[in-house]
C-alpha cells in the first residue's frame, strides 16, 4: 500500500549519541509527527510509560509476533528484542509523519519495504571517549551496560553507509536544525510529487 505525502524519518546511532532526544524534540515542534512506539522485552526504566516510549512484552509474546510476521523490522540487542509492528506504521502513516528510534538491523529490514517513504538518518559523536562520558553522564545504565554498549560503537558505524545522511551531533540544537532542514526538503519534494501526478 502507498502511504501518499506523509513521510517515515529514520534516526540511528550508537547508544548515548542523543537520538531519543532529537526524536521527541521532533515531535514536540512538529505536531504532524509521531514516534513509532516500538515493542520490547526489556524492562522499564523508572520514568518510562508502558505505550508511550514503549510497548513491554515478554520474550514469549514478542517471539509469537515474530512468528505470525507482525513486524516491519525487529532486532535482539543487549539481550533484549526490539520491533516495530507492521499495524501501528500501517495506521499511524495514514494521518501522519512517523519518526523512528531504530538501529541499524532495523533500518536495514523497514528499507526492504519499498513502499515505505524512508528518510534515513545517522547520527554519530565526535569519538569513542565522548561517546563514554555520554553514557556515563546520562545515568540510565550499570557500569557493564555502559560497558556493552561502548563496545558495540564500532559494529555500529560500520553501517552509517546505508543511511541517506550522516551528521556528527557535536552540538544538540545545530544537530536538531540539521535534522529540521532535511525534514523540510524531504516534506517540500513529496508534496510536490504528489501536487504533479495526476
Amino acid at each position: 500500500m502507498a502511504h501518499g505525502k506523509n513521510i517515515m524519518v529514520i534516526l540511528s546511532s550508537p547508544s548515548g549519541v542523543g537520538k531519543t532526544t532529537l526524536t521527541k524534540k521532533i515531535q514536540q515542534k512538529y505536531q504532524s509527527f509521531k514516534i513509532s512506539v516500538s515493542h520490547t522485552t526489556r524492562k522499564p526504566r523508572s520514568n518510562e510509560v508502558n505505550g508511550v516510549d514503549y510497548h513491554f512484552v515478554s520474550h514469549r509474546e514478542f517471539e509469537e509476533l515474530i512468528q505470525e510476521n507482525k513486524f516491519y523490522e525487529y532486532a535482539k540487542i543487549f539481550e533484549n528484542y526490539y520491533g516495530t509492528l507492521k499495524k501501528d506504521v500501517d495506521n499511524t502513516i495514514l494521518q501522519n509523519d512517523i519518526i523512528f528510534d531504530i538501529d541499524w538491523q532495523g533500518t536495514k529490514q523497514l528499507s526492504k519495504f519499498k513502499n515505505l517513504n524512508l528518510i534515513k538518518i545517522y547520527l554519530i559523536t565526535n569519538n569513542k571517549e565522548e561517546l563514554k562520558q555520554r553514557l556515563v553522564k546520562r545515568n540510565q545504565n550499570t557500569a557493564e551496560e555502559v560497558e556493552k554498549r561502548f563496545n558495540s560503537f564500532d559494529e555500529d558505524i560500520k553501517h552509517w553507509n546505508d543511511y541517506d545522511y550522516v551528521i556528527i551531533n557535536k552540538n544538540l540544537d545545530n544537530c536538531f536544525k540539521q535534522i529540521e532542514h532535511i525534514i523540510n526538503v524531504n516534506k517540500n519534494r513529496t508534496f510536490n510529487f504528489f501536487q504533479k501526478t495526476p
